[in-house]
């Protein structure tokens, strides 16, 4: 049988993971609650593996308690993820989250389930797919006609998070933790010195708005307290995505509401994911994701706005500049200096 998240598979939805067996369920709650040296991020990203995990095994197993799954089913469960085309590196990583909470519950409940042993094996070799999805940045015409689009069908929401997230240059992490009260700060200005297209020095006034704090990522378990700027084009759509928004209590500036109870919550990552991977995507005619946006902001200050790497460097909050440099400036192969060797 195919799963229902074939499409996609970090989108287990609060509604779906009620339908996994309840033991799985509160093994998976128990799990989590207990490892004390993940931070919030790697949580998260724990989860989302053991949440993908045990909904196949409701759509693929009958349900079955984890206790009861054998070496070969997990197997099979590997196969899907490879045939499903993802990488090396998050085959391996959703593995390591299930052997994970196998030996927890081997070293926990050894007097409960003597007989439980993992499923989970060293000789279960992941598939080397070597498949990578290429960086491709965009532009800033696709980013102009994405705001244009989503404008034109009144998805104001969604026009909200990607013009915050790419102003911003945040995590989709960060993102949801924006609080709607943004949108009464006052601006700053501040008088600054730029080159003109003639390369002559020119004042201009930087009008910018500033969040709370946000936890970004950082060493630490808490991460990094950060305060984003984005400017007056972001706040505009804030307001009038909160204009169109129905009153409710919920504080942050990114929610969902959920159908069978009409409560208002706070969006998950997930959710971001699926506007980009379904609504973004059909616009733009090609993959697009959350990290999509970081990227195409980096590369077009340095590539199409002619800014430093440090200027980048400061608005992704990058403790080194070689990071921004060598993971998230995308430039074109086919022109670089060198071309002018040949002239």
């Amino acid at each position: 049988m195919e799963a229902k998240i074939a499409k996609r598979s970090d989108d287990v939805t609060d509604d779906m993971w009620i339908e996994v067996n309840e033991f799985n369920r509160n093994m998976v709650k128990e799990y989590l609650e207990n490892q004390a040296e993940l931070s919030v991020k790697s949580k998260i990203g724990y989860e989302s593996a053991l949440r993908i995990f045990f909904y196949w095994v409701k759509d693929n197993l009958g349900n079955k308690s984890c206790l009861d799954i054998k070496k070969k089913e997990f197997v099979r469960y590997l196969n899907w993820l490879t045939n499903r085309g993802l990488s090396d590196s998050a085959i391996k990583f959703k593995k390591s989250a299930v052997s994970n909470i196998c030996n927890y519950i081997m070293m926990m409940y050894e007097e409960e389930h003597p007989t439980f042993r993992s499923f989970v094996t060293k000789e279960m070799k992941v598939v080397k797919t070597g498949y990578v999805h290429p960086k491709e940045p965009l532009t800033p015409d696709e980013y102009i006609n994405l705001c244009e689009e989503l404008e034109k069908r009144e998805e104001w929401e969604k026009l909200a998070y990607l013009m915050f997230s790419y102003s911003t240059g945040c995590r989709r992490a960060e993102a949801r933790q924006l609080l709607k009260e943004v949108v009464d700060y006052t601006a700053k200005e501040k008088e600054i010195t730029v080159i003109d297209e003639d390369g002559n020095e020119q004042k201009a006034v930087s009008k910018r708005y500033l969040t709370h704090t946000i936890r970004c990522k950082g060493a630490s378990v808490i991460g990094k307290p950060r305060k984003l700027k984005f400017g007056q084009e972001v706040m505009d759509v804030f307001k009038k995505w909160l204009e169109v928004r129905e009153d409710d209590d919920n504080p942050y500036m990114f929610v969902i509401k959920v159908k069978k109870t009409g409560a208002v919550r706070q969006v998950s990552e997930s959710t971001f994911n699926g506007w980009c991977s379904d609504l973004f995507a059909e616009i733009v005619g090609r993959r697009v994701h959350p990290h999509l946006f970081r990227e195409s902001r980096a590369t077009n200050l340095v590539v199409y706005e002619h800014k430093s790497a440090e200027v980048a460097q400061k608005l992704l909050g990058h403790n080194d500049v070689t990071t921004t440099k060598n993971h998230y400036i995308i430039k074109n192969d086919e022109s670089d200096e060198s071309d002018e060797a040949f002239i």
